[in-house]
C-alpha cells in the first residue's frame, strides 16, 4: 500500500517530459524516496497534488496504470499559474507530490462488462489509467469501446499509443470537430458521433470525462440511449484543492469531491446536482 502522508507534498523529481499537445503536457516523475516509490500503490481514478515550491498547487489525476512501478504520469493543461510553471519544468527538476487522494473506479465491478470509454480533449488523461488497467486482464472484460475527439488531430492526446491500445483489444472511434487535411477518421462532435454509434446499454458501464459541455450533451446521447444513472460514471478532480476535506472548496451541498469523490456515478451526481 502507499507509504505517503497526504498531509505533506513528498519530493519528486521530473524523468520525462511529453508534450502533448501545444497547451498540453505530460511529467513521468519519481519520488526521490526510492523505498516509498517501491511502496507506493494507487487505484485508477485517484489523484495526486503537483506543487511547485513557492507557486502552489493543483491537483491531476495519476494517468499512469497501477502495475507501472517506474514513475507516475501526470498530464496537465496549462491554465493558471502553477500549471504555467509545471510546464516549465524539465528533466531533473523537483516538485512535490501528495497521493494517492481520492476514491477510484470501481474495476472489480466492471469484471465481465463491456466498458465504453468516452473522452474529450484533456478529458483523456483520467481515462488513461483505467483503459491500461482493463487492457492488463483483457480476458475479464467484454467489449472495450473508446470514442475520444477533439477540436483537431493535434489536439489529441496520446497519439503515439492509439495503435497500441488497438492491439491490445481496444475499439477506437476518433473524431474531430471539423475536416483536417490528412485526416481519414470520423469528423463531429463526440456526441453525435456516440448516437451515430448508438452503442446498447445492455451489460455495458459508460465512463465519460471531458468539457462541461461535452459532458451534458453526452449524458443526453445515453440517456436517450437508455443508459441508467448507475451505468455511468464520470470524475470531478478538477473542483479539487486541498484533496483531505479541509478546505471546503470542492463541496458539493454536503458531500466533498475530494473525500467522497473524485469518481462518482451519474445517480450519485443527480443528488449532489439536481439540475445537472
Amino acid at each position: 500500500m502507499s507509504v505517503l502522508n497526504p498531509y505533506r507534498p513528498e519530493p519528486a523529481t521530473v524523468r520525462e517530459v511529453i508534450q502533448e499537445t501545444a497547451g498540453i503536457r505530460t511529467l513521468r516523475v519519481t519520488l526521490d524516496d526510492a523505498e516509498k516509490m517501491r511502496g507506493f500503490s494507487f487505484q485508477p481514478g485517484q489523484v495526486g497534488q503537483l506543487s511547485v515550491f513557492g507557486v502552489g498547487e493543483s491537483t491531476f489525476v495519476i494517468n499512469s496504470p497501477p502495475s507501472c512501478r517506474d514513475y507516475l504520469q501526470f498530464s496537465i493543461m496549462r491554465v493558471g499559474e502553477v500549471t504555467r510553471r509545471l510546464h516549465q519544468l524539465n528533466v531533473g527538476d523537483g516538485l512535490g507530490v501528495r497521493a494517492p487522494l481520492g476514491n477510484a473506479f470501481p474495476v472489480e465491478e466492471m469484471r465481465g462488462k463491456h466498458i465504453l470509454f468516452i473522452a474529450g480533449g484533456i478529458g483523456m488523461a483520467p481515462l488513461r489509467t483505467l483503459l491500461l488497467t482493463l487492457l492488463e486482464e483483457r480476458e475479464r472484460y467484454g467489449e472495450i469501446t473508446l470514442i475520444y475527439g477533439a477540436r483537431s488531430p493535434s489536439d489529441l492526446c496520446y497519439r503515439y499509443e492509439f495503435e497500441g491500445w488497438k492491439s491490445r483489444g481496444a475499439e477506437l472511434v476518433l473524431t474531430v470537430d471539423q475536416e483536417f487535411p490528412g485526416w481519414t477518421e470520423r469528423v463531429g462532435f463526440v456526441p453525435t458521433v456516440l448516437s451515430e454509434e448508438s452503442p446498447s446499454p445492455h451489460n455495458r458501464i459508460a465512463v465519460v470525462c471531458g468539457p462541461p459541455i461535452m459532458i451534458k450533451f453526452v449524458l443526453f446521447v445515453l440517456k436517450e440511449l437508455e443508459f441508467e444513472d448507475q451505468q455511468i460514471f464520470s470524475t470531478l478532480e478538477k473542483r479539487m484543492k486541498c484533496g483531505i476535506g479541509i478546505c471546503g472548496r470542492c463541496n458539493i451541498g454536503s458531500r466533498y469531491v475530494c473525500v467522497d469523490g473524485p469518481v462518482f456515478n451519474f445517480e450519485a451526481l443527480r443528488h449532489m446536482v439536481p439540475d445537472l
